[in-house]
């Protein structure tokens, strides 16, 4: 068994591309390794700002010989009257064996000629000389540059090739026009503690050589190493380290031999927002800051940057370090006294000069149309008094600090300014912090909007933007969808979900459709209907993703609340969407515990005959359908007496657990009528009979379809 490391060397490269390049190789390398019969023992994955590096354990000296079968001409064709013709001698030098080896075999469309050959395996190492240049010129990614006179494009200049089988280099080469970088066995240390060339003996060596060289190329360890000296540094000036998990990936590429360096900062700074602080240091500087202790947000004047260079230079990285952020930290103490001094509402009018859509018009148009819809929410809720007014105001204030100083210099702080601004100015709590909360969730980790106030503007400004944009055709496709309306319908589904808001999903896109095709009719690229149609898809897809990978329903459970190809679901699911969110998880905890498999059968068999019949699924009083003088049998007697019972247990309400128990306890009843001494013949010849038997179990189907549409559930 052989070990083979190939090491990529190179300029600084982008920080996001080490871990795209490296999750690149993990799902490539295996695979092409495989498709050659070469199965290693162990593939690791290396990566620093200079270097990208695999290492593949227990490697065979060469392929396992493979037995191959090929089909030749048919058999009249090869041979006749018993000696070889043109086509099998033809087939058999192609083939580099004897005429005497072919065999002839029956198949389906006559006797053929056949020949089995041995495939002797290749070498190892002559496979890896073809295979290597590929995995290097295969990585993608943004922002790749040429250099020199050549056509290879990466996202820095190559500047050293390591590939070693064992001890042997195995000879490699990328052209770049006149130039070509050859493999060798020699890589490079770290820029300035080991500016020396570093010689890798054997490839099993690679790790500790390059640690020698003071080069952590294990990028989980050198995760790790950072964490600790980060943690260990706000430890020492008795505070906590804030970690961004964001940050902290890109430090880790940006570093081959990871030092900390602590900084301070005039504490006169601390007056700003702590968010303000943090993001000039996280965003601009790569900073981490410090709290005084774990879930506060009260900074202590110091910050915590991790070098890259030499540990005994510390003190004055330091200084350097602290230059630097005061000079940022006084940018922001003045953006944000300059946009406090006066009122946020003042801001509203500098929202005309900024475009949201070239064919929607500018952000106070859409402060204008969010308005609107949370007005539209409001009436749907019901919302009175204080809270509509000021669902009222943090809708008209929602975007004014779009265009102040502070999140001009720093976007990520939109929302976050129009809070601490509101309050400066006066603004009623409620309304300063549904500013902020209308952006939540920002991402995949965020949280939802706390406040009815926050859910109601977040909600509409969501879906003012899902109409306005799709109303335009411009739908996303793909992995493109740059308004971002996968993770807006997304907000709308969960806030709703979270805060328990009956919304009628379906009549506020009504609505909202209507106020679009009013205001910007000369641009709709679609009619009224089939953006409809297209949203309704849209939010179902969403629905649908929600429940089974946020809430773990099994998927034919999802379909049977959904429906499959099903109108009444379909607008039912919209319509209300608390109600099929329960119903998902409802059918689930009967799966779970056992209740689904005691009714399945009896449901999904009166469900498939029902539908042989005409009674509309609307329909729940046996009373108005089913005529006693048909019956025939007992069981139909009982049948319709337990269906009554049923009926009158339900009253029109949504019970789930009062109907399942309700379905348990007929069950009985409806295997009698189906299998019992006094089972009867549904479809019976007389049609009146036969119509009866049908609208029985109709109703049964129907007092089911309540819950789910059982034909979907595959049996567990």
């Amino acid at each position: 068994m052989a070990t083979f490391l190939l090491e990529v060397g190179t300029e600084e490269l982008p920080a996001d591309f080490v871990d795209e390049a490296l999750e690149q190789w993990r799902s490539r390398i295996p695979k092409s390794l495989a498709d050659h019969s070469l199965t290693p023992e162990d593939v690791e994955f290396f990566g620093t700002p200079r270097r990208l590096a695999v290492l593949i354990w227990g490697l065979p000296e060469r392929q396992p010989d493979q037995e191959e079968e090929v089909k030749g001409p048919p058999a009249q064709a090869a041979f006749k009257d018993g000696k070889p013709t043109k086509a099998a001698v033809g087939f058999a030098q192609k083939q580099g064996v004897a005429v005497s080896d072919l065999e002839i075999r029956p198949t389906e469309k006559g006797d053929f000629v056949f020949i089995r050959k041995t495939i002797v395996g290749q070498p190892t190492a002559d496979i890896l000389q073809t295979l290597v240049p590929a995995w290097i010129t295969g990585l993608e990614g943004k922002r790749f540059m040429r250099w020199a006179d050549g056509d290879l494009r990466f996202p820095r200049p190559i500047r050293w090739l390591v590939a070693l089988l064992d001890s042997e280099v195995l000879p490699i080469e990328l052209m770049n026009g006149s130039q070509g970088c050859k493999s060798d066995r020699i890589s490079q240390g770290h820029r300035v503690l080991h500016p020396e060339p570093v010689i890798i003996p054997h490839a099993e060596e690679y790790v500790s050589v390059l640690n020698a060289a003071f080069v952590q190329v294990d990028r989980a360890k050198r995760q790790s190493l950072i964490r600790q000296q980060i943690e260990a540094s706000a430890a020492e000036v008795g505070g906590v380290a804030v970690i961004n998990p964001a940050l902290l990936q890109e430090v880790t590429n940006l570093v081959e031999s990871p030092s900390p360096v602590i900084g301070k900062f005039d504490p006169e700074f601390l007056e700003l927002p702590s968010e303000v602080i943090i993001t000039e240091m996280e965003s601009h500087q790569r900073y981490f800051p410090v709290l005084k202790q774990a879930n506060s947000d009260e900074l202590l004047p110091y910050f915590i940057t991790i070098s890259n260079g030499d540990p005994a230079k510390a003190k004055i990285i330091a200084e350097g370090n602290e230059r630097v952020i005061r000079a940022r930290l006084s940018d922001g103490k003045f953006f944000f006294e300059a946009d406090r001094a006066v009122p946020l509402e003042s801001y509203l009018p500098r929202l005309e000069t900024v475009t949201f859509q070239a064919d929607l018009g500018s952000v106070r148009a859409k402060v204008d149309r969010i308005g609107l819809v949370a007005d539209l929410i409001a009436d749907q809720l019901k919302i009175t008094g204080s809270d509509r007014a000021h669902i009222q105001r943090a809708a008209f204030l929602c975007k004014a600090d779009l265009v102040t100083q502070m999140v001009g210099e720093f976007p990520e702080l939109q929302g976050i300014m129009g809070q601490k601004y509101a309050l400066v100015g006066g603004e009623p709590e409620a309304v300063a912090n549904a500013i902020f909360e209308h952006y939540q969730p920002r991402g995949a980790n965020d949280r939802l909007p706390a406040s009815l106030t926050g859910q109601v503007v977040g909600i509409a400004d969501r879906l003012d933007t899902l109409v306005c944009i799709f109303g335009l055709g411009m739908i996303p496709s793909g992995s493109s969808d740059p308004f971002a309306l996968r993770r807006a319908a997304n907000a709308i589904v969960n806030i709703a979900w979270a805060a328990d808001l009956p919304l009628n999903l379906a009549q506020l896109l009504d609505q909202v459709i209507a106020n679009f095709e009013r205001s910007f009719a000369s641009v709709m690229k679609l009619s009224v209907e089939d953006l409809w149609q297209q949203l309704q898809d849209f939010f179902l897809q969403r629905i649908r993703t929600l429940l089974q990978e946020d809430r773990e329903i099994d998927y034919d459970l999802v379909n049977a609340v959904l429906g499959e190809n099903d109108l009444e679901y379909t607008q039912r699911a919209l319509v209300d969407l608390l109600d099929v969110r329960d119903r998902a998880l409802f059918l689930q905890s009967i799966r779970n515990n056992g209740t689904l498999a005691t009714i399945y059968e009896t449901v999904n068999r009166a469900s498939r005959l029902a539908a042989q019949g005409t009674l509309a699924t609307t329909q729940l009083d046996p009373t108005q359908v089913i005529q006693p003088k048909y019956f025939e049998k007992s069981s139909e007697e009982a049948f319709f007496k337990a269906l009554g019972q049923l009926h009158n247990q339900m009253q029109g309400e949504r019970d789930y657990q009062r109907l399942v128990e309700a379905l348990a306890d007929i069950a009985p009843t409806v295997a009698n009528f189906f299998d019992g001494p006094d089972s009867v013949l549904v479809m019976d010849p007389n049609p009146d009979i036969k119509q009866n038997r049908l609208n029985l179990l109709g109703i049964l189907r129907n007092y089911a379809r309540l819950l789910a549409d059982f034909g979907a559930i595959v049996k567990s």
